[in-house]
């Protein structure tokens, strides 16, 4: 593990302690869980993900600051992390972060397979335990429903041999919704993974009471619609109600919103900051927002 030598000199090489409260804040704990429906098993509702934030050189400064990034997260409960071997290296950098931090036990690691022959998709697997540094995987997902018969097929295969535990699949645009529904309706799943927002909140007319009703577990991604929703709130105060729902910043209430809709499991944010990891965190914790809440953001979002 990291210790705060270790921390307080990956802030240095950043230009990060001089005036950085949050090196020496205590981390956040008691994130609030939900139940994956097929095993019962309880995952912390805040995850992460890595598309960006872990497309980094090995050994960089931007290297050492996600050490960080991972301790803050690991040690406020947080515990899934989400990544692709399409991600431009992101699960490589993972995969050796994990393995220096002593943080495999502690990792839930959702990857996917993005591949368009079984050919393909064998050869990329060997290549994601490689680059994960493990032999197996928590949840194995079908990436935007790439050849998703063929390659949740394989996914099954794997999980039979305990290669993964949990399979799904995944899509990140409205447009992908109904085709994810079809599925959910007529092939066993344990996940999905599907965008969900305050300014994109179809989700929860049909597929995420769909997957309750289904008892499939639910990872949102682009919560906060790929950064363009702080765009819109820039100088912008909070409402009025949102201290009584614990929310001290715009991450915290767009993260709230995600994981106030019960069929929610995890949100995964990805960063490379370690303070905007702490600020997520927060998010995990009790009070949820009320439907009027909730109905009130969205509107002020269309």
């Amino acid at each position: 593990m990291y210790g705060r030598r270790e921390i307080l000199r990956a802030g240095a090489a950043l230009g990060l302690v001089a005036a950085s409260p949050w090196l020496y804040a205590a981390p956040a704990s008691g994130l609030l869980t939900r139940k994956v429906p097929s095993t019962g098993e309880a995952l912390p509702v805040i995850g992460a993900g890595t598309s960006g934030s872990f497309e980094v050189p090995a050994g960089s400064a931007e290297y050492q600051q996600l050490k960080v990034v991972l301790k803050a997260f690991f040690d406020g409960g947080g515990k899934v992390i989400d990544t692709s071997p399409n991600y431009g290296g992101a699960d490589s950098i993972l995969g050796q972060l994990l393995e220096e931090g002593g943080w495999h036990r502690q990792c839930f690691i959702a990857t996917k397979i993005a591949a368009d022959s079984r050919a393909d998709a064998e050869a990329q697997w060997a290549g994601t335990l490689k680059s994960l540094r493990t032999d197996k995987v928590d949840l194995l997902q079908i990436h935007n429903l790439r050849d998703w018969k063929t390659q949740l097929s394989y996914a099954r295969e794997l999980k039979q041999q305990g290669k993964a535990r949990y399979v799904g699949i995944t899509h990140y645009l409205e447009s992908g919704q109904d085709a994810v529904a079809s599925i959910v309706r007529s092939e066993p799943l344990d996940f999905i993974q599907i965008n969900y927002s305050v300014n994109a909140p179809q989700a929860a007319r049909e597929l995420l009471p769909l997957c309750q009703d289904k008892g499939i577990a639910v990872l949102i991604n682009r919560a906060f619609d790929d950064g363009r929703l702080f765009a819109r709130v820039k100088d912008q105060p909070l409402p009025g109600w949102a201290t009584e729902a614990g929310i001290g910043s715009w991450a915290q209430m767009f993260l709230k919103f995600a994981i106030s809709h019960p069929a929610v499991t995890t949100v995964i944010p990805a960063t490379g900051r370690p303070d905007r990891q702490l600020d997520q965190l927060k998010a995990g914790h009790e009070p949820l927002l009320t439907s009027a809440q909730q109905q009130a953001l969205i509107q002020q979002f269309s």
